[in-house]
């Protein structure tokens, strides 16, 4: 079979360069090893994220990002669920940070927060020890085991793209890629292995010393009627996310969680917490770090999780309905790598745990360059 594009991966970053493909009119073909998506971009919160992302490049490439899945959404049949996020701060530290956030580009739509407007926009809110927040209208969130494989139909349907599921590549020598059922050629070929750190152009991965990430997150089934208006993050957060830890008013903050919140700093939990249609909110998350990460979830660190949910919210009562795992690569160096093994070829890998964020940006920008 010949093709303009062939994208070995069918997670979001795939898709997104199946997508950008299929835009310029060519002919698309995606090849994914297992029968369905089942990886990062199925387990994520579906948070398509702009504040808080790495300054410079990468902040760009997020806003780029929720600008095309504004786009795509209605064209794909896909439900936002909710758009905005607030960043609830209960720390006097987290102020002086938000103050300093805010006085850069990236504070562009944000708005600062006092309590009582915080409350407001979530009655929700724990109102102890609620010093203010931030709003950032820039956000927008999908059900994600939904909204992957519709995309991957939309593309199908309505763009011609031909998807070859359950089949694993063996071996890409472009324009001839071999796979375990066929022989394909294509004058182009986008590896987006995700977390697979040992297959294909392995060799490429080693100078930037990748390492692995996973993540604990659960569904919880709040009381009835409870709505969430918007994403929902916290103080710890603002260590975490580039945007804001990069920052040198986020030094007085670390310290301070450091101390008196310690086992969530030590298991690098921060809260998001988001809304599905049926009312239940997706939970997370923490982040432990290895070459190897046993698959076993562990019931102390969601305990830790549901604690930081509890102190940002009035939930008298919880009920967990699911709980998962998920892993994605890591670089200390940058959020995203792009490799050319020859001119035909590119692997692209996100490696911040951004996919959802800022796949669609990436892709454009890798197909910019053929």
């Amino acid at each position: 079979m010949d093709c303009d594009l062939l994208v070995v991966g069918a997670g979001i970053v795939g898709l997104a360069h199946a997508w950008a493909g299929a835009k310029r009119g060519w002919r698309v073909v995606v090849v994914e090893r297992d029968a369905a998506c089942i990886g990062a971009s199925i387990r994520n919160f579906g948070f398509v994220t702009v504040t808080g992302q790495q300054r410079g490049a990468h902040w760009r490439r997020a806003r780029r990002s929720r600008d095309l899945w504004a786009e795509l959404a209605p064209r794909a049949g896909l439900r936002i669920e909710h758009a905005g996020l607030l960043l609830a701060a209960r720390c006097e530290e987290s102020e002086a940070l938000l103050e300093a956030f805010l006085a850069t580009e990236m504070g562009d739509g944000c708005e600062r927060l006092d309590a009582a407007q915080a409350h407001r926009r979530q009655p929700g809110l724990r109102a102890q020890g609620l010093r203010g927040g931030l709003y950032s209208p820039h956000e927008l969130r999908v059900e994600s085991r939904e909204a992957i494989p519709r995309i991957a139909a939309w593309l199908a349907e309505q763009h011609g793209v031909a998807f070859r599921f359950g089949e694993a590549v063996l071996e890409v020598e472009t324009p001839r890629v071999r796979t375990a059922r066929a022989t394909y050629h294509a004058a182009r070929v986008v590896v987006c292995g995700g977390a697979e750190l040992h297959g294909l152009f392995a060799d490429r991965w080693q100078p930037h010393a990748l390492t692995l990430c996973q993540l604990q997150m659960l569904r919880v089934r709040p009381p009835s009627g409870f709505r969430l208006n918007a994403a929902l993050m916290a103080d710890l957060s603002l260590v975490r996310y580039d945007g804001y830890a990069a920052l040198p008013e986020a030094r007085p903050l670390l310290r301070r969680l450091s101390q008196e919140r310690h086992d969530a700093i030590a298991h690098g939990i921060h809260l998001i917490a988001v809304q599905s249609a049926d009312g239940t909110l997706v939970v997370g998350d923490s982040h432990h770090y290895g070459p190897v990460l046993p698959p076993f979830a562990s019931d102390a660190v969601d305990r830790l999780i549901l604690d930081e949910l509890r102190r940002q919210l009035d939930l008298p009562a919880l009920e967990v309905v699911e709980r998962w795992t998920g892993i994605y690569p890591v670089s200390a160096s940058a959020p995203c790598l792009v490799e050319a093994p020859d001119e035909r070829t590119r692997l692209v890998m996100v490696t911040s745990g951004t996919g959802a964020s800022t796949a669609f940006g990436l892709a454009e920008e890798v197909l910019a360059g053929w």
